[in-house]
């Protein structure tokens, strides 16, 4: 190994924080003599468990535990809070944009370094339709699931008070574009604990309300096969929530969701999830990129002519070496995520030492999804599997695959709770304007305009 060997891990998601993880194991007695140095840059300081975000959202999981502190997994590494912007791998340098960065009055810090790791994951892919960037909500992140929550039962709310039906139609109508896990999912968990929540609203009912599914393919779901897929299309019709598929959204502009098969409901709740895309920093370095944005990387994790460059995850395009047919890439989804950490550090760690690199081959084991308390699909090794048995099966992996035993325990301990006491169904919505009440004290104005959050939360 060389006299020093400086790390740099951009994105602190499954791929990052699994690499830097491993690599610190790895690396433990490098690391203590001063031989290695590992640095992640992240733009949160932890790593948000994406399966658990529905769940959140229904108010089942606490956020706090939906998320991993990267400071406390990651104790022998140096965590940079910031969004890095460029990378110039041909100088091995990269251009970090930090909280300081405004305050400093600077374009951003460079970081050195001797081999690179590119895990910044994905963005939400979204379309120029009028409307969308005003009205809609995403669901990515911890934030926005709790603000969605929020949301739904501020909708109530405001349709429980008002006396105009125009304002409680708009108000109980909510539109999810996109039928894949988080669409579903989050619509599945949302619905659920909407339809609870009626039971302590006098003027509410379940009926009242309008849960709209849009998909612009004809299947929901396909990673769990054409047949689970199809009786998920039809358990979500049983629970009055309108499927369209084969349908887009055309404009959800003046809060009217516009819908390409002409119909138009006025709405207040737009959940954009219809796909993702490869993070911005990808175009911004001078490394081979595919036609659709990802890195062109090896078998071994290697990203293609660029030595000592690693990628995996959401911005790489591993060929799949289990798949028997030439050209075909591993999906991008966090199956192979977690797996491909553990090669990727190992083969950080071999690269260092002058050892051969190990080869990427994980075949597809299947899919579960959850559709609300104890419903759900499944497809694995070949099996199907719905309704309750599904939904254990989907359970039991997350909290198996979640890190940290602390995590785990956290997590099964409010799942216990939560089968021996009623749902919460408070609303928190005044977290997203904290200073509101003391600024009508102070003598000012209140702003609900919530601050500039690129990640909008709300």
């Amino acid at each position: 190994m060389k006299e020093r060997a400086r790390i740099l891990v951009v994105g602190g998601g499954y791929v990052g924080m699994y690499t830097a993880l491993r690599l610190q194991r790895r690396l433990k007695r490098e690391l203590g003599r001063g031989e290695a140095e590992i640095t992640v840059v992240t733009p949160d300081p932890y790593m948000t468990y994406q399966p658990f975000l529905p769940e959140a959202a229904a108010g089942a999981i606490s956020p706090r535990h939906v998320v991993v502190p990267l400071r406390r997994v990651l104790d022998r590494c140096r965590v940079v809070i910031g969004e890095a912007t460029a990378v110039d791998h041909a100088a091995r340098t990269a251009t970090v944009r930090t909280p300081a960065t405004d305050e400093e009055g600077t374009d951003g810090r460079r970081i050195e370094y001797d081999e690179l790791v590119l895990a910044p994951g994905s963005v939400s892919r979204t379309l120029p339709i009028p409307g969308l960037a005003d009205h809609a909500i995403g669901f990515k992140t911890v934030e926005e699931a709790i603000g969605l929550r929020n949301h739904v039962l501020e909708q109530m709310d405001i349709a429980s008070s008002t006396r105009d039906p125009g304002v409680r139609d708009a108000a109980l109508t909510f539109v999810f574009v996109g039928g894949g896990y988080a669409g579903v999912e989050a619509l599945g968990e949302l619905e659920d604990m909407a339809r609870y929540a009626t039971r302590y609203y006098h003027n509410v009912r379940p009926e009242d309300m309008k849960w709209i599914l849009v998909e612009a393919s004809d299947r929901i779901l396909p990673e769990v096969g054409e047949e689970m897929g199809r009786y998920t299309v039809t358990e979500l019709r049983r629970r009055n929530i309108d499927v369209r598929l084969g349908t887009r959204l055309d404009s959800c502009a003046d809060r009217v969701a516009v819908l390409s098969d002409g119909s138009r409901f006025p709405t207040r709740t737009v959940v954009w999830t219809a796909g993702v895309k490869p993070h911005p920093v990808l175009a911004a370095t001078d490394l081979p990129l595919n036609e659709r944005g990802r890195l062109r990387c090896t078998a071994e994790l290697a990203v293609e002519g660029a030595p000592h460059a690693w990628a995996a995850g959401d911005a790489a395009a591993v060929p799949d070496v289990t798949a028997g047919e030439e050209g075909r890439e591993c999906a991008p989804n966090a199956q192979h995520a977690l797996r491909q950490a553990r090669v990727l550090g190992d083969n950080v760690v071999h690269s260092l030492r002058g050892e051969p690199l190990e080869t990427y081959a994980h075949k597809y084991a299947g899919s579960v999804a959850s559709l609300g308390l104890h419903k759900g699909v499944a497809q694995v090794y070949g099996r199907k599997l719905k309704g309750y048995p599904a939904w254990l099966m989907h359970r039991t992996y997350h909290l198996s695959r979640v890190p940290t035993f602390n995590r785990k325990a956290r997590v099964a301990a409010e799942w216990t709770l939560a089968g021996l006491f009623k749902r919460e169904i408070v609303s928190l919505g005044s977290l997203e304007h904290p200073r509101a009440e003391f600024e009508l004290a102070a003598g000012g104005k209140p702003s609900h305009d919530p601050p500039h959050n690129p990640k909008g939360s709300s």
